[in-house]
């Protein structure tokens, strides 16, 4: 889409009051463009002809026909980025989801639920960014899982980006001592929902203890935890406050919490928090990195992937700076190439590689590392 005109952006939902506020909302930024609103999936069809709107927002619960029919049909015919505007409530959020495997770009709640009116123009506008410069899909594909190589440093040769810099991928220790604990880390935003199932599906069952933020809001993921934990090969489910860090296990950071590592002893565990949106989002990327940085060290392996704007870029610099290793997707496979880009040009990144590949290099660099521990 070409960055000298406005976003052109076709609103379906059969409520007219929700047309009205998100109509209103995103009229006040200077990028995006209402073009046309729609009651029902029939309507969006024609003016989706009409007015090439370049993002559509869809709600899932509307007359005629429900919007993951309209959503398939639409990524099969005339395929679009699409961002779910949605009750997200528990049940809600099961829908959501599926959403996102036919094709949907991200989600978010609708005015009135988790987010206020005031907070929709920001919210609304950065996901409709994102979508309008996605490598969208018409639907989850598998990614095939890659050659483990013998080593951390081998993969950082063999398996990045070759148009990228591939720095060394460790980094002199500093802070705590090498310990037999390790800590993967793992940050992702627009596209983040199939980019960690496919990172931690390359994963054992018995992997060391691993933190996880997604931008996602509160209900799906809970949902979100729970689906990973009946198709990945370790126990994965949503973060409690004080719930301790341990191998084979997964804990993905609620929505609208932060979630912080810190440590007692030998042990790790974490916390949830309050306090102000970081990089407008709560939980926050960095706000975990800078964590594990601080409490894991030089024991801990970051990987942060695909996503829109900057958060986690100056985490994830701080954990190679503690002596971590650090990895970024690559823009080919990345559904947006944000928050990667943004850690890349940070120098934050050990290496760059395809999604498919970030599993066996984290593999690696912790085999390295229980070397010298």
């Amino acid at each position: 889409m070409p960055h000298s005109r406005k976003i052109r952006v076709l609103i379906v939902d059969d409520s007219a009051v929700v047309r009205q506020v998100l109509s209103a909302e995103l009229s006040k930024a200077r990028d995006i463009e209402v073009v046309g609103a729609a009651i029902d999936p029939y309507i969006a069809r024609d003016k989706i002809v009409a007015l090439t709107p370049d993002v559509v927002t869809l709600d899932l619960e509307m007359p005629r026909m429900d919007g993951l029919t309209f959503l398939a049909k639409l990524m099969k015919y005339h395929p679009l980025p699409v961002v779910v505007v949605s009750s997200l409530t528990p049940a809600g959020s099961e829908t959501a989801l599926e959403a996102l495997e036919l094709g949907a770009v991200d989600v978010m709640c609708k005015p009135g639920s988790a987010y206020s009116v005031r907070d929709v123009s920001a919210v609304l506008a950065d996901k409709i960014r994102a979508a309008a410069m996605s490598r969208y899909r018409r639907g989850a594909t598998p990614v095939p899982p890659a050659p483990v190589p013998s080593s951390p440093v081998g993969a950082a040769k063999s398996l990045a980006n070759p148009t990228a810099a591939s720095r060394v991928a460790f980094v002199t220790p500093v802070g705590l001592k090498q310990t037999s604990h390790k800590i993967v880390a793992i940050g992702a935003s627009t596209g983040g929902t199939q980019a960690i199932k496919d990172v931690l599906m390359g994963l054992p069952p018995d992997v060391a203890g691993t933190v996880m933020v997604l931008h996602m809001p509160e209900h799906f993921t809970a949902t979100y935890a729970q689906r990973l934990n009946e198709t990945c090969p370790m126990e994965v489910r949503e973060a409690k406050h004080g719930d301790i860090v341990m191998p084979g296990l997964a804990l993905l950071a609620p929505g609208n919490k932060h979630m912080v590592l810190t440590r007692s002893g030998a042990r790790y565990y974490v916390e949830l928090r309050d306090g102000p949106a970081v990089h407008h989002q709560r939980p926050s990327v960095d706000v975990l990195f800078h964590s594990v940085a601080r409490h894991a060290g030089v024991n801990a392996v970051g990987a942060i992937l695909t996503g829109m704007g900057a958060d986690g870029a100056a985490g994830l610099l701080a954990m190679k700076t503690a002596g971590g290793v650090t990895v970024a997707q690559d823009e080919q496979t990345c559904v947006v190439f944000g928050m990667p880009h943004e850690a890349i040009e940070l120098g934050a990144a050990d290496t760059v590689l395809p999604i498919n590949h970030i599993a066996p290099y984290i593999l690696n660099a912790l085999a390295e590392k229980a070397k010298i521990a």
